[in-house]
């Protein structure tokens, strides 16, 4: 496969924290290339540096050393300029707890990134009620955060993260706050938008459920992959996995 053909590649990332007298390695050398329009999870136990090697892949901290590269582009010879700009148009994000401004309505939330990708008023509406309803929420343009339930925030999250039309959607725990039918709807919307859309979807997670429609899972553990399985290797049973790591 050729280079082209990944959408993220990662380079050697290292990322340290200091805790008191204590450095704590939250990467310590990641490669990890994901292919274009793949769906791919990102697992591992708390602190093993799954969401450090999110937060990198997204731009939203720099690695210590190494380099992610993002449809070719090294994320860390861009000014922050250019850097704002990428994430803008090639990245989408969708957070555990939703993140909506809650003086918003779901359109208002979702146009507000057409905004700062220079979108006109009423293209950035024209995309706002076409990704809501992609989403099933034709119905609550109009309702502000507090008057949605968790899963249709959820949705509307997805939808901002659409808005631009990015090539890769990153989601931290989409699941988190969601109770489990919910989350089995989230889990089915995302990865219909992955097929339909052709969007690559990389998600840090500690679902289980997420394994059932993902390509492949990379395990982290301690900063490192400990290993990158794909879906038809892993076999879901009761209570967990078998040929994977417990968490």
């Amino acid at each position: 496969m050729s280079a082209n053909e990944y959408v993220v590649r990662t380079k050697g990332l290292m990322k340290e924290f200091k805790l008191g007298d204590e450095v704590v390695k939250a990467l310590n050398g990641v490669d990890l290339d994901i292919k274009r329009g793949e769906y791919l999870s990102i697992m591992g136990p708390s602190g093993s540096g799954k969401s450090t090697l999110f937060n990198a892949i997204g731009g939203l901290d720099r690695p210590d050393s190494g380099s992610v590269f993002i449809n070719d582009t090294d994320m860390a010879q861009l000014d922050p300029r250019e850097l704002a700009y990428l994430r803008c148009h090639t990245i989408g994000y969708i957070f555990q707890t939703f993140n909506l401004l809650p003086s918003m309505t779901a359109l208002e939330n979702v146009t507000l990134p057409t905004v700062f990708a220079g979108m006109t008023t009423d293209d950035g509406i024209e995309r706002g009620i076409q990704v809501l309803t992609m989403v099933g929420l034709q119905h609550r343009l109009h309702h502000r955060p507090t008057q949605l339930s968790g899963g249709q925030q959820q949705r509307v999250a997805i939808a901002r993260a659409l808005a631009n039309n990015p090539s890769i959607v990153l989601a931290d725990e989409p699941t988190g706050n969601l109770d489990l039918k919910t989350g089995e709807e989230i889990i089915a919307l995302l990865r219909e938008l992955n097929k339909k859309e052709g969007v690559t979807i990389i998600s840090a997670t500690h679902d289980y459920k997420m394994v059932d429609v993902s390509d492949r899972v990379v395990w982290i553990r301690d900063g490192k992959i400990a290993k990158i399985e794909e879906r038809a290797d892993i076999t879901l049973s009761v209570g967990g996995m078998q040929g994977t790591e417990e968490e």
